[in-house]
Order: C-alpha cells, then structure tokens, then sequence
C-alpha cells in the first residue's frame, strides 16, 4: 500500500467542520456587559452549562463567551463517540472508585438517555446512532483480557455481549479481528460539530447571549461577585463556569493538572456498496481495539470510515499549536494500519487527515472544584471521552454554584483531584518513558515493565 498516494489529496482539515450547515460566527464582545452566569468555553462543556441552567432557572442572565468560535476545538474535531461511561471506561472507574462504581454508572447511562432526550426536545439533527461500540481484541491477550473485564462487567450487573472472531467478523469483517465485547447501548455515534452547532442554536432559543471570537484573558474577584476581561470589554458575572478544558485555565493553580495531549485522525472517502458489503458493518457500531496505543474507528452517515488514534503526542512545555495539527508521519502510519484492518479497501482514499489537543488529566476522567469562594467551578481533565461526559460535568459545576449538596457533588470522583503533572523537564521526560513503555507492552503480550507497574500502584497507570 503507497500511503503516500491514499493521503496526496487528504485537505489538513477536520471532516466534521467541512459540513456545509456550519453556521456563522456571532459578533465579538465590543464594551462591559453584566449577567448573573458567565461560561467560558463554546465547546460542549460550555454549551451543556449554558442550556442546562437556562432550563433550571429560564429568569437567568446567562453570557458565553468563546475564543474562537462554537466547536471549533476538540469538539468539532473528535471521533463522535458519546459513551455513557463517566470514568473513561468501566475499567479505570474500578480501579480508581469501587465502591461508587454502580452509581458512576447509572448516572453516566441517566446522562447518555439525558443527551438524548435533549437532541429530540430541541429537533438537534446530530446524525445520532444508539448502536453502541465493539472493544475488539487483535492479540491473543487482549482476548483474555476482555473476557476478564466481560466477567467484572457481569460482577456489577450490567450487560455486555461477548463475541468470538466468528461472531465479530460476522459484525465487521477484518482478519486481524480475534474476538470482542460489545456495549450496545452505551455508546452512540453522534456528529460532533452538528451537536456542537445544534447546541449552541438550543442555547440562543432559550436567550442565552453568546459571543464568539471573545477570549477570556483574565478573571478575578470585583466586589460580591467576578469580572472577566475580554480584548474588547469585561463581564460582570455573579458566577463563572470555566469549560475551557485544554486550554489554559484562567486559575493558574489548576494548569499543573492537564497537558495538552495531541490526537490524530483520518477520514476515507465513501464506501461503494460493494466496499462496504465486502466489511459487513450492518450494525454500523463504534469500535475500538484493546491496545494500549489503540485504534478507533466508526462509519459516518455518508458511509466513510473514520480512523483515528494509536499516537498520542505531548510536546515539550504543553504548547498549543496549529502547526501541531498536522503530523505526517502520523497519518502514514494511521494509513498503514487502516489496509491491514481492512485489506478489502486497499486503495481506498482519504479526503482529510487532521489532529487535535485532548485535554488529558493523570486519572483519565474529569476533575471538579471551586475558587474564589464558591463563585467559580470548573470541570477538566476529560482526556478523550468527553463528548458525553461533559453534559455530566456541566451539572456539576451548577450544582456547585448553587452551593447544593447532589447525589453528583457528593461523589468521591467529584470530592477528590488526581495527582498533577511534575514540571519540565521531568514531565516531558516521564510522558516519553510511558508512551515508549506502552508500546513495548503491546509487542510483547501485554506485559507492563517495571516503569508501568510502578505507575499503576502509585494510581497513575495507563491502559487506554
């Protein structure tokens, strides 16, 4: 396979953003403003906190404000799974809560039903698929593995299908395929940037004032309440709802948490009928693959195949750059491991190959908290699973605002923060180990080096 034919006329941009119903930027913040809820962020965490005190309160003055513009970031650059899961998969939320873990998910499946219910109560077109995601084994270990996690699954009372390499191919068709589980209602497929855009449309119906090309530049106390600077004016805000995420937040105290972790991804061409009957793919899951440099791949409404992931990138002092968007190497590599999944396609093109910043925390799942006294909440650290999530985060911080005591708030994963990251040049430097250590432990059946196994005792293991 020639990747470098298959990617000569992939355009550097996100396919989702291409979409022809992308709707205009709304006008900069030009002057001083007041209003009792301030967001910072236009992606989905500062959408979802928008909507959702709006329809707790429709008397309140809620402003966002957004650097770029709606959906611009992760959100309009993502693979559109929206899992349920809060915990970044069900593996890390036992590890790290046990003893809440049936709660986390009951709520995470409340949420998943909740974004749902949103889509049809305000007529989103998202392209929304409930047809759930396929965690597929291609190593002989990886088989054990998921029927040990299949097995814990079943331990918590929920339910999930195993399949073998027959009963997978007979899903999908790949021969690298040995055998998977399968989630079928906890995950759908979604066009992120159409429910970036149906969001931010929802939120305007409901009045709440929206201002894009407006980035917060500083925040700080100013008299009972808050006041946030823009280039071109400030908001007077009672409260603030920081959903920033990967980029630097406005509280210095929370950037040693998050490192900007760069994530890659393909998108083909559109399948002929007799492609796509030569992959199966009828019940056109998510899926994605048991290593720990993995794969993630799903159909798009017009039948082309997203394939992302496999590198995770951190460059050296967590810098967010356009430049970084682009990784060639990358899409070469992504390009060969795409015609060895799928040998049928060979020849197959890709329109768009494109990357974005995960805003990734040291527990792989958000992190919550407040500052100046209960004025501001934040939400972070999603690290990739965010597109369903963060509707659970948003809840969060109004419940935080509002100084309310929920069965969200009283939450340990909400109570308690993960370990930050050391500075440079120890952090670049323990990031490089890990990554170099994953993929060691791929090639050789799954085996965790000394490195590996030091992290996971100490909380900090990486799986996914």
């Amino acid at each position: 396979m020639d990747s470098a034919r298959v990617l000569s006329d992939a355009r550097p941009t996100p396919f989702w953003l291409e979409d022809p119903g992308r709707p205009e930027a709304l006008p900069a913040l030009v002057g001083d403003t007041t209003c009792d809820l301030l967001v910072v962020g236009g992606g989905y965490s500062g959408l979802w906190t928008a909507l959702i005190a709006k329809e707790r309160d429709p008397s309140l003055d809620v402003v966002l404000v957004e650097g770029n513009e709606v959906g611009w970031a992760a959100s309009g650059r993502n693979g559109g799974f929206c899992a349920a899961s809060l915990t970044h998969g069900f593996g890390n939320g036992l590890d790290r809560w046990p003893s809440e873990l049936a709660r986390l998910e009951r709520l995470g499946a409340a949420n998943l039903d909740g974004i749902e219910a949103t889509l049809k109560r305000y007529g989103i077109d998202a392209e929304w698929e409930r047809t759930g995601e396929i965690d597929v084994a291609t190593q002989p270990h990886q088989v054990e593995e998921l029927h040990e996690l299949a097995e814990a699954v079943a331990r918590h009372g929920l339910d999930i299908t195993v399949l073998d390499a027959d009963e997978l191919r007979a899903e999908v068709n790949s021969p690298t395929f040995l055998g998977g589980l399968w989630d079928k209602e906890g995950v759908a497929m979604v066009h992120p940037a159409k429910l970036a855009w149906g969001l931010k449309e929802a939120c305007l119906s409901q009045g709440v004032r929206i201002h894009e090309h407006t980035r917060a530049t500083d925040l700080r106390e100013y008299g009972s309440g808050t006041a946030v600077r823009t280039p071109y004016g400030r908001v007077f805000a009672r409260r603030v709802a920081l959903g920033t995420n990967v980029f630097p937040s406005l509280l210095k105290r929370v950037r040693p948490y998050v490192v900007p972790v760069y994530d890659y991804a393909l998108m083909t061409e559109p399948l002929s009928d007799e492609q796509l009957a030569s992959i199966g793919w009828h019940g056109r899951q998510g899926l994605g693959d048991s290593a720990n440099k993995f794969h993630y791949f799903r159909l798009s409404a017009d039948n082309r195949i997203l394939w992302g992931g496999y590198d995770a990138v951190y460059h050296y002092g967590g810098h967010l750059r356009h430049e970084y968007d682009q990784r060639p190497e990358t899409f070469r590599t992504l390009a060969g491991h795409f015609f060895q999944c799928f040998p049928q396609l060979e020849g197959l093109r890709f329109t768009n190959a494109w990357g974005g910043a995960i805003d990734t925390c040291s527990r792989f799942s958000a992190f919550f908290d407040t500052a100046y006294r209960g004025k501001v909440a934040y939400a972070v650290g999603y690290t990739g699973l965010g597109v369903g999530a963060t509707r659970f985060g948003a809840e969060v911080m109004l419940d935080l605002l509002a100084g309310e005591r929920t069965e969200r708030t009283s939450l340990e994963m909400v109570r308690s923060k993960p370990l930050p990251f050391p500075p440079e040049p120890v952090r670049w430097a323990g990031i490089e180990i890990t990554t170099r250590s994953l993929e060691r432990a791929d090639r050789n059946g799954g085996h965790r080096n000394l490195w590996l196994r030091t992290l996971d005792r100490l909380g900090l293991g990486f799986d996914s």
